[in-house]
């Protein structure tokens, strides 16, 4: 049995500690992840349940223009129809919100070391992009639907296909809320790397 002084000991229990907690600091900033990106994730969550519980609002809204459209009450239409398209000015306003959130996301990205966790933070940024690409189309839809119903109500002929733009209005909403659900479950993969589960 090997014999070492009580300060040999010591200093090799030092060393050990030492050795213990480079590499325990080691693993940890393998995985670390820049505040930057943690904020603006978070930002970027919160603003991405703001638009889809908005777009999940207007289909209501959509849904009684619809009503009202073939009910031939197109005053009333237009009215819900100028509602609607104000709560789009805000989702818009709130998209542009969360383009500079996922701006912030993507240049923070290269801050991350592990590349697993890169590939799933990118295909959520991925996500978000489309998600705001659809908002675009969902804004001029809205728009569309606006000027139908506005020129059936003056009496106008043309093309007054509000059940087709019904329809895509409500094809955008279901996009967004895929493309949401996509990027939530690219983050939870995300976390779970970053995490080590």
């Amino acid at each position: 049995m090997l014999h070492l002084s009580r300060n040999t000991k010591i200093f090799l229990g030092a060393i050990g500690v030492a050795i213990v907690g480079m590499l325990g600091f080691r693993l940890l900033s393998s995985n670390a992840v820049p505040q930057d990106f943690i904020d603006a994730r978070i930002q970027g969550a919160i603003i991405a349940q703001n638009i889809v519980g908005l777009s999940n609002q207007s289909v209501n809204d959509i849904e009684k223009i619809n009503q009202l459209d073939q009910q031939k009450n197109y005053a009333e239409a237009t009215n819900v129809a100028l509602e609607a398209i104000q709560k789009s000015r805000d989702i818009r306003n709130q998209a542009v919100e969360l383009s500079n959130q996922v701006s912030k996301m993507t240049v923070a990205l290269s801050g991350i070391d592990s590349f697993e966790a890169r590939q799933a933070a990118l295909e959520a940024i991925s996500n978000r992009l489309a998600l705001i690409g659809r908002l675009i189309n969902y804004s001029d839809y809205l728009n569309q639907l606006l000027q139908s119903l506005q020129a059936k109500f003056s009496g106008q002929r043309g093309d007054h296909s509000v059940e087709v733009i019904i329809n895509q209005i409500n094809a955008e909403v279901t996009a967004i809320n895929s493309f949401n659900g996509q990027s939530t479950q690219a983050m939870n993969r995300f976390d779970a790397i970053v995490n080590g589960r």
